[in-house]
């Protein structure tokens, strides 16, 4: 019947099949000569009007090659762990879960947190200003600059950051000139991705991690290689978490090669 006909001919149509063949008679459809001059166009996508013959679908071949994202990576055994080689040499990182003492840990963040001159930044981009999603403080010798916005030299350093700052040295075997204390006040503080590669740290410095209070995940991911553009895609990523107490040393390349 000529209703069956339209329904068979729509969903022919949607499926982007072959061609219909040509009918040789009228039998449910209108003449030539009878169709109506305008026609409504949601109508005429579903077969009730004059049809466009479809083309045939030709499947090409992708011109880049079908790539996987990489699986992220988790660390949270203890001990030293190397990332990656490169040109720019051995990424490494050494994770210390139990650096502090629980009930250590407890008391120094509820010290830290009630007598160090937090402030909120505010940092620019591309000309507009905006205030960190955070809070901080800084001490070090020589100023710090970072998204456009300095903070200035503090020499003033808390008597328990210069304890920690020692014992930091002691497990790491490295110095430690400066330091900037980083506040999330909740779930919706962050920072964004970067690498601590500026000037003033000097040539593939280490950097200690001393984390206090709630879990955090502490992410990584690879500098992505220059033919890619830009592109974090298909870069290698890795995850820590951060428990009450945790430090992390980062050495080697990995300001060079990673971002966190």
């Amino acid at each position: 019947d000529v209703m069956s006909d339209k329904r068979q001919r729509a969903r022919v149509q949607g499926s982007w099949a072959k061609q219909l063949p040509k009918h040789s008679g009228p039998t449910g459809t209108v003449p030539n000569n009878q169709q109506p001059k305008s026609v409504n166009p949601a109508l005429a996508s579903w077969g009730f009007g004059p049809q466009k013959t479809p083309k045939t679908f030709e499947f090409h071949q992708p011109t880049k090659p079908i790539r996987d994202v990489p699986p992220e990576k988790v660390i949270e055994q203890a001990g030293d762990h190397e990332i990656s080689h490169g040109p720019s040499g051995v990424s490494r990182l050494q994770l210390l879960p139990a650096f502090l003492h629980p009930e250590n840990a407890d008391w120094m963040f509820s010290k830290l947190l009630a007598e160090l001159p937090w402030s909120q930044k505010t940092n620019y981009r591309q000309g507009e200003a905006y205030e960190e999603p955070r809070l901080t403080c800084w001490y070090g010798e020589l100023p710090y600059t970072y998204a456009r916005s300095t903070m200035a030299a503090n020499t003033q350093w808390h008597p328990l950051l210069l304890t920690l700052r020692e014992a930091v040295e002691q497990v790491s075997g490295c110095s430690f000139n400066s330091l900037l204390c980083n506040l999330y006040r909740d779930g919706h503080d962050s920072i964004g991705w970067h690498s601590d590669d500026e000037a003033s740290l000097g040539d593939k410095p280490t950097i200690a991690s001393l984390s206090l209070g709630d879990t955090r995940v502490f992410s990584l991911r690879k500098q992505p290689p220059p033919e890619e553009n830009g592109d974090y895609t298909y870069v290698e990523r890795i995850r820590v978490p951060l428990h009450h107490g945790t430090l992390l040393l980062m050495a080697g390349a990995t300001q060079d090669d990673w971002q966190v």
